[in-house]
């Protein structure tokens, strides 16, 4: 989260008029999924900016924030376990699983089972408009630890580090991002096969549940999915894409698609740490340049059963595989969010959003009706504005389409939302977490409403 995530959501507030104004509707009354007229800093500031949460408690008292561990998952297909002792001002996260291996020496070992500790530090006074917004958000300094393999693993510090990860706890969740990765592999059996390109990763876009349950039996119904998933050998081609999938009471998934269901395969099993396992989940990266090595679906998805503010919201991590000496690589991870395929009218999900994004960068994002606005953490100024379509055939999704025609859908359940949008969004990928061919599109974003 940067400095000014949340003072550049203050001004999106104050600007909303002007920007539904843009695209051609109001929030009570929003037209068609159509583009705005006008879309970032062309829409102007409309005067100061204004926040009314000075009072409001956005997170735990301070010395009660570390009774709190965080469950969940990154974008790199790893499950997290988080914890920040905001008294001592320090954090310990593991890693429970993870395909990020720890060294360019071998793909096989991996962050799994590794734990580190370090300090946090917070936003400097003034960059957060309210003293709330700032005792919430904790800057991840250099972390340190065992990992599984015997050695220490250490993660960078946050001097001269211009893009730190950082989390914002409140709300029920933990959002923001995770200590990244330089991830390089020159191939196996000298002969180059499944080398990777070396990228370097500043974060992994991240969210965690305050509370989590192994209860199957708050799953069944049927969800609407985002996925988005990446693969290493093929260049890092990333894919984001859809899903509308129906689980029963032991963990099966079926879905009227012809493609099936897309983030889970076989039943769910519980796993002792707290969550569910699915062997042989569906890849959904099927091109690039060069082409996924793959010889199996020998990667495994995890479903965290998230409990926020009444809503049960299933986040979906693919962590991928790769074991040379059987010659079993698959090398798909990623990330999806479910939301509860109910109906969601206009101004349904309304409000100011914070978290992270697949252009490893921290946003914010203003729904209001239908038009929704990407901030700019660094400037403070509206980016990207897109216009939102409700009522499509699958209830609760939503369409979302940008003012230069990108389209994509826009899901949300329990004060969480998800984006993708099939094109680049607000610049693309930040340029210290991209190599020179490193696609921008499509893009993927998850937030935590922080206002109304």
């Amino acid at each position: 989260m940067s400095h000014g995530i949340t003072r550049g959501l203050a001004m999106a507030i104050a600007t909303a008029p002007f920007l539904i104004a843009c695209g051609g509707g109001k929030a009570d009354n929003p037209g068609t999924i159509s583009a705005p007229q006008c879309s970032g800093s062309s829409c102007g500031v409309q005067g100061p900016p204004t926040s009314n949460a000075g009072t409001t408690a956005l997170c735990p008292a301070t010395a009660d924030i570390v009774k709190t561990t965080y469950l969940g998952g990154a974008g790199s297909g790893e499950v997290v376990q988080v914890n920040i002792d905001a008294t001592a001002m320090t954090y310990t996260l593991k890693w429970l699983e993870s395909p990020i291996p720890l060294t360019s020496a071998s793909v096989e070992v991996t962050r799994a089972g590794t734990q580190i500790t370090g300090a946090v530090i917070h936003p400097p006074t003034g960059a957060l408009p309210t003293a709330e917004q700032t005792r919430c958000a904790f800057i991840l300094g250099k972390g340190t630890g065992t990992a599984s393999d015997g050695t220490t693993y250490t993660t960078p510090d946050f001097v001269n580090n211009p893009n730190p990860p950082t989390i914002l706890v409140g709300q029920g969740v933990a959002g923001g991002g995770i200590p990244g990765a330089t991830v390089q592999y020159a191939g196996a059996l000298g002969l180059g096969i499944g080398a990777v390109n070396k990228r370097h990763f500043d974060f992994y876009p991240f969210l965690g549940f305050a509370s989590t349950t192994t209860d199957i039996t708050k799953l069944p119904g049927t969800y609407n999915g985002l996925l988005y998933h990446l693969s290493p050998t093929a260049n890092y081609e990333t894919v984001a894409t859809t899903s509308v999938e129906t689980f029963d009471a032991s963990g099966n998934c079926t879905s009227s698609s012809s493609s099936g269901c897309l983030t889970t395969g076989a039943a769910l099993t519980l796993n002792s740490n707290g969550y569910f396992d699915s062997a042989t989940p569906p890849q959904i990266v099927n091109g690039g340049n060069p082409a996924p090595l793959r010889t199996d679906k020998s990667g495994t998805a995890h479903m965290i059963i998230g409990q926020v503010n009444g809503a049960t919201v299933p986040l979906v991590v693919r962590t991928g595989h790769v074991k040379i000496a059987t010659l079993s690589v698959d090398d798909e991870s990623g990330i999806a969010m479910l939301a509860a395929a109910t109906p969601l009218a206009s101004g349904g999900f309304d409000g100011g959003y914070v978290g992270a994004d697949s252009n490893f960068k921290s946003t914010a994002t203003l729904i209001q009706g239908g038009v929704g606005t990407f901030i700019n953490p660094s400037t403070s100024a509206a980016e990207d504005g897109f216009g939102l379509g409700y009522g499509l055939p699958s209830p609760g999704l939503v369409g979302v389409q940008q003012a230069n025609g990108q389209t994509g859908l826009a899901i949300a359940s329990g004060g969480l939302y998800a984006i993708e949008i099939q094109g680049t969004v607000n610049g693309g990928i930040t340029s210290t977490s991209a190599n020179s061919d490193t696609p921008n599109a499509p893009y993927f974003g998850i937030g935590a409403r922080i206002s109304k």
